[in-house]
């Protein structure tokens, strides 16, 4: 009998769409999802926050991005800032999980390319995870204060959750990579109200009354990356294992700015980038911002790209910042 083709899982990818930069990245998002799975079973949802008092000014997009956006099948999903705001923008992807429709969902950061196809990525939607693509960023142990294993102990212990199960064993003790801490760019779960109900009661909780051991550290921007761990292990998840490895990988890169992807990505995230922006559609929106007119639209990411090998990259990304910045390419 002929082998038969896996079925495919039906989940929805979600992403912040909001005036400004991110409205782009949108587009370019929904671009390359459309050319590189073309038979995407799920709904691509663009989250976007509404006018209100968190807010200064109206952060819904513009008209012109929009619908866009429709012609390259997303949808516009609004919600409401309840909590969060202009004074904490990551919140968006906290506050925007309960106004999805209830189904199995892949939350990317906007600035997320899709390079190939997810059928090759083996989600358990049961067992949430998070993209590991990320740096020792917090907590930032002081001299006199408490260690990583005091600091995390004590959000453990806020919540009811067993902290000796997080730990990844195979690093030594004070060593920040032991203890569970995830990029937020990427994670995944089965129901976003769930996720979402509980990832906005930990940040609040944390944000509004931290334990006395988080006394000497910094929330913002990290108090989303400080809560998902706790979330994600709250219902079962962890680290992801070899079935996600396209994520960051082969099929989805997290690029945050256009400088760092001409910088140090691989042809292949430059091709699909250049071909979601080149498109006229998309180009006669995307060329009214700046970073995208000057980078990919006069070239000027080829000149940066040429600054680098990528096979011999300074091992400290502030390097790579300071070099493009000299150079006058650091365009955000």
């Amino acid at each position: 009998m002929p082998e038969q083709t896996p079925q495919r899982q039906v989940f929805n990818i979600v992403a912040i769409g909001q005036k400004g930069r991110l409205q782009y990245e949108a587009i370019l998002l929904a671009a390359s999802l459309r050319a590189t799975n073309p038979d995407f079973a799920g709904r691509l949802l663009i989250a976007e926050p509404q006018p209100g008092p968190l807010w200064r000014g109206n952060p819904q997009m513009d008209s012109a991005a929009r619908d866009l956006l429709g012609e390259l099948g997303a949808e516009v999903i609004p919600f409401d800032n309840k909590v969060f705001g202009v004074e904490y923008p990551y919140g968006n992807k906290i506050e925007a999980l309960t106004a999805l429709p209830d189904e199995p969902f892949l939350f990317l950061d906007t600035d997320t390319l899709i390079l190939d196809d997810f059928a090759s990525v083996g989600f358990d939607f049961g067992c949430p995870s998070a993209s590991m693509r990320r740096e020792g960023t917090w907590p930032q142990i002081e001299l006199y204060g408490p260690g990583y294993a005091e600091i995390w102990k004590s959000l453990y212990d806020r919540f009811g959750l067993d902290f000796e199960s997080s730990l990844d064993l195979g690093q030594p003790d004070e060593y920040w990579q032991r203890y569970l801490y995830f990029n937020a760019g990427w994670f995944f779960f089965e129901s976003p109200l769930r996720f979402g109900t509980r990832f906005l009661s930990y940040a609040r909780s944390i944000a509004t009354d931290r334990p006395p051991e988080l006394a000497l550290q910094e929330l913002n921007p990290w108090l989303d990356q400080v809560a998902l761990p706790l979330v994600i292990h709250s219902f079962g998840g962890g680290r992801p294992g070899p079935d996600l490895a396209g994520l960051d990988g082969t099929v989805t890169c997290h690029w945050r700015t256009l400088p760092l992807l001409y910088a140090r990505e691989s042809d292949r995230v430059v091709e699909v980038l250049e071909a979601a922006a080149t498109a006229q559609p998309q180009r006669k929106v995307l060329r009214d911002y700046q970073p995208i007119k000057t980078l990919i639209y006069q070239n000027q990411g080829r000149r940066a790209r040429g600054l680098f090998d990528r096979d011999d990259l300074p091992r400290r990304e502030q390097v790579i910042r300071n070099t493009l910045k000299r150079e006058g390419l650091w365009l955000r």
